[in-house]
């Protein structure tokens, strides 16, 4: 009796281990891989599987979900032999498992050397400048070589971010007094600037002052020129009236002349500044009969081309 229960305690024990290895869940975002005598054989995915007791196993439980790897800080040389601190992070997604499991060994920890390598040969082709200006040319190149070195290895990567780029104090240092200078510089530029256009404005002003002072003159002597030429032409026509007159025998339109130059005479000897004495006609017949005196002369000159006609 005692030997039949011991042989039923061992065959219910064995049946539960058969099962127990007969059946296999997997949880969702990882994939196993299945081995049978140690030689791999398929994939499966999320869900639950059978397996032929112990003849399959599982050989890897890969996670495929996408994963954060941390870059530790490192000292980076540029191409200007600027020593920087550089840290960052890789994002990578396993797709094919076996490849993952059986094409390369810590998986993680080759994509973290891997990354750190390419980052200081990235950085070490640039200047610190493009190395502090183009962070996002950096990722991508790293981005670009860290992901096609990586393909056998059945993984992607999706991201390399750059988190810090530190250079030394004394450069950074170095760094502020050159951005002071710069920023000095572009100040002293604008001012400058300023000071030059206002000065252009300026000239512009007195230019277009001239410009309008000459246009004005321009303007005031041609109006004086009219009226010159329209004075003139007044005194022309009187001129010839009175020469018309005078041919039809009105003697006396010749006073109109004659008293206009003596009045203009006698008024240019009043202004004169160098005149202090003066001896004018006190009585206005004085005047007249000068007048009359003169018209006498005329008729006389009238008189004589006509007694000649005549005879």
């Amino acid at each position: 009796m005692a030997g039949t229960s011991i042989a039923a305690i061992v065959l219910v024990v064995l049946v539960v281990l058969t099962v127990y290895k007969s059946v296999v869940t997997v949880r969702q975002g990882y994939e196993y891989t299945i081995e049978r005598f140690g030689r791999f054989t398929k994939t499966i995915r999320p869900g639950i599987h059978f397996l032929i007791p112990y003849i399959d196993k599982i050989g890897a439980r890969v996670n495929v979900m996408e994963r954060v790897l941390e870059v530790p800080s490192q000292e980076v040389i540029t191409r200007d032999n600027a020593v920087v601190k550089v840290d960052g992070v890789v994002f990578f997604q396993v797709l094919d498992a076996a490849k993952a499991s059986y094409e390369v060994n810590m998986l993680e920890n080759a994509v973290l050397n891997l990354t750190m390598t390419n980052i200081r040969t990235v950085l070490g082709s640039m200047d610190l400048d493009e190395s502090l200006s183009k962070r996002d040319a950096i990722n991508a190149a790293l981005l670009n070589v860290v992901d096609t070195a990586t393909t056998p290895w059945g993984i992607k990567v999706t991201r390399i971010e750059i988190k810090d780029i530190s250079p030394p104090q004394d450069l950074v240092d170095s760094m502020a007094r050159q951005m002071k200078a710069e920023r000095d510089k572009r100040a002293e530029i604008l001012v400058a600037e300023g000071a030059r256009q206002s000065e252009i404005l300026r000239a512009e002003g007195a230019k277009q002052a001239i410009i309008l002072e000459a246009e004005a003159e321009k303007e005031a002597a041609f109006r004086n020129a009219e009226a010159r030429e329209r004075e003139a032409q007044a005194e022309a026509a009187a001129t010839r009236m009175v020469s018309e007159a005078i041919a039809a025998g009105d003697v006396k339109a010749i006073n109109y002349f004659v008293a206009q130059k003596y009045v203009a005479a006698l008024r240019d000897v009043a202004a004169a500044d160098n005149q202090k004495v003066m001896f004018l006609p006190l009585e206005a017949t004085s005047l007249l009969g000068s007048l009359g005196g003169i018209g006498e002369i005329a008729k006389e000159a009238f008189k004589s081309p006509r007694s000649e006609d005549s005879s």
